[in-house]
């Protein structure tokens, strides 16, 4: 490769225009149309906790259930089921569930299989090396004592099934394509057509999409979903905010043969290039999993770096593989197996990057929100939160026409959740000068709890890094099928299905500089993209993209591409992660 100077690939933008492509302003009649209360975009935590804690108010005042018709709350999922595309760590702080179910105890949370057991023990390691470890002081934001082990994935099945039996209608396999704006309001959204060629041409089992009209509309798409991007663009929701940048995860469920007693943390350096050039930050975990109820010890074992990275060849799923070479990981995994796998890309802005989480008809919450502490690695606990408060002022607004639903945002600025988001609100920018220059700040607002340093610090896109094609790739392992694994045989591991003449749902330009298309073929953990092996090894080189491999991570978007959503049903099918 040359030497030249980097690719920026803002620069290099995908081919969408957002606010045309996914709002629809001329909306059906009535006669063609979808009629319900309110319409929840996503079944992941914060969507159902929305429609759980709404249906819960609904059902202590009929006069307002009435008057939102025969279907009050549907829930939209793009998924086979609630969960399917949701993966995280995942530790949760307990407290918001139990406020959201008080019936509920985590004994039997851990016999509904969701949960795994209270967190009593944890440990936090530096890794200098592939070898070395050394244990240090567990710092405030990672202490997990009484928090709980989860499956996200499990949650939601959970969190869908208690909705269904409290009234919600959960509509799976159906994408929400285009957001319904209408006088300056969400009106509902429209759900995508079923049964188009790889062209776009209608099949033999073709269905038109529908316009799903809603009071309310409660975006609850996860990370940079698309609907939440163009409503944010079409009401000016990030005027005056700090643009949001992103993180990559890489997650393994292990069934292994000795129990873990602890949850496990670690930061680096090893195995990444943390200096000025490279920039790579980020770090791992490993979590005990034990099913009570079948007895099984499983181990969640993951890897998460910032997207900001420099060095092209950086790969979440490559450098996950690595980190489990590390003689502390070999410990625990060695005569295990492999029984699951995912990625998702989450964001990491925090505060500042927030967008206002109200507009006229419609209310954001949990990660499509920005809603998560990546310094404490938490947010499971604020997507519920942000749900169940939004479900307040929904209902408010309902029961009293009139009640601005500005009300949720004041309500989860003053939260337990909203106060802990302030105050790391200044505590992850200063990595953006670079690991070693940057973790003196960083440290510096984790002890202040916020106060220093004052003000506001600024971000800068991801996609405005400079990528140049790095050395980081000459150290994965080569992967063996047992212990270290290929991104493919992972991808079929995740019971990813999506039909080979489906339409493409990834928005990449087809052409761009190598240095570019090293960074997506590298970054995307379920080996879309590919460079044809007779491409030039400098300038501009074609881009194939197997979009039938993807697993929904949406970190194409970080970085010059653009994911929207895949037909109903498409994409992986998480379990356990």
């Amino acid at each position: 490769m040359s030497a030249r100077a980097g690719v920026v690939p803002a620069d290099h933008p995908p081919p969408v225009d957002s606010r045309r492509e996914f709002i629809r302003r001329e909306l059906d009649g009535e006669e063609d149309r979808i009629d319900v209360g309110v319409a929840i975009v996503g079944g992941g935590t914060a969507g159902l906790a929305c429609a759980n804690r709404l249906l819960a108010l609904l059902a202590e005042d009929p006069q307002t259930a009435e008057r939102l018709g025969e279907v009050p709350v549907a829930v939209i999922e793009k998924a086979t089921v609630c969960g399917g595309h949701s993966l995280s760590g995942a530790v949760m702080r307990p407290q918001p569930l139990l406020e959201l179910f008080p019936g509920l105890t985590r004994e039997q949370w851990r016999g509904e299989g969701f949960a795994f057991g209270e967190v009593t023990r944890e440990a936090v390691y530096l890794l200098p090396g592939p070898r070395a470890a050394v244990r240090i002081p567990t710092p405030r934001p990672f202490r997990n004592h009484g928090a709980e082990v989860i499956s996200v994935a499990a949650l939601a099945r959970f969190l869908a099934r208690r909705a269904e039996e409290a009234g919600a209608h959960v509509l799976t396999e159906t994408a929400a394509t285009q957001l319904l704006v209408a006088d300056g309001c969400v009106r509902g959204v429209r759900s995508g057509d079923r049964g188009r060629g790889r062209d776009g041409e209608p099949l033999g089992n073709f269905e038109p999409g529908t316009d799903i009209r809603a009071q309310v509309t409660v975006l609850a798409e996860g990370s940079w979903g698309h609907l939440t991007g163009a409503a944010i663009r079409e009401f000016g929701l990030s005027d005056d905010r700090e643009p949001q940048v992103w993180e990559l995860g890489v997650k393994e469920v292990w069934r292994v043969p000795r129990p873990l007693d602890r949850v496990i943390h670690t930061l680096g350096p090893w195995p990444l290039s943390p200096g000025a050039r490279s920039r790579q930050v980020g770090g791992g975990w490993i979590y005990p999993m034990r099913d009570e109820r079948t007895g099984e010890h499983l181990v969640s074992v993951g890897f998460v770096i910032d997207l900001d990275y420099a060095d092209a060849t950086t790969s979440a799923h490559d450098l996950l593989q690595l980190f489990k070479c590390h003689r502390l990981l070999r410990g625990i995994l060695e005569g295990g197996e492999r029984v699951s796998w995912g990625a998702k890309a989450l964001p990491g802005g925090g505060w500042w990057s927030m967008p206002r989480l109200s507009m006229p008809g419609a209310a954001i919450v949990g990660d499509a929100g920005g809603l998560v502490d990546t310094v404490a690695l938490k947010g499971v606990h604020h997507a519920i939160n942000s749900g169940r408060l939004a479900a307040e002022a929904i209902h408010a607004a309902l029961a009293r026409p009139g009640e601005p639903l500005e009300s949720y945002e004041r309500a989860l600025e003053q939260s337990p959740g909203g106060r802990e988001l302030y105050r790391v609100r200044n505590a992850r920018q200063p990595f953006q000068q670079g690991f070693v220059r940057g973790l003196p700040l960083v440290n510096l607002a984790i002890a202040s709890r916020g106060r220093l340093p004052p003000g506001r610090l600024a971000w800068h896109r991801d996609d405005e890094r400079q990528m140049f094609v790095g050395s980081t790739a000459r150290r994965y392992p080569k992967a063996d099928g047992r212990y270290t694994f290929d991104k493919l045989s992972s991808v079929y591991v995740s019971g990813t299905a999506t039909r080979d003449d489906a339409p493409n749902h990834i928005r990449v330009r087809a052409r761009v500089p190598r240095e570019l298309a090293e960074t997506w073929r590298w970054m995307c953990p379920a080996g879309v993209f590919e460079i044809p092996a007779d491409a030039p090894a400098d300038g501009d080189v074609d881009v194939i993209v197997n979009y039938t491999n993807c697993v929904q991570c949406g970190a194409i978007t970080a970085k010059g591409g653009r994911l929207t959503t895949p037909e109903g049903g498409d994409g992986p099918r998480y379990q356990q992660m």
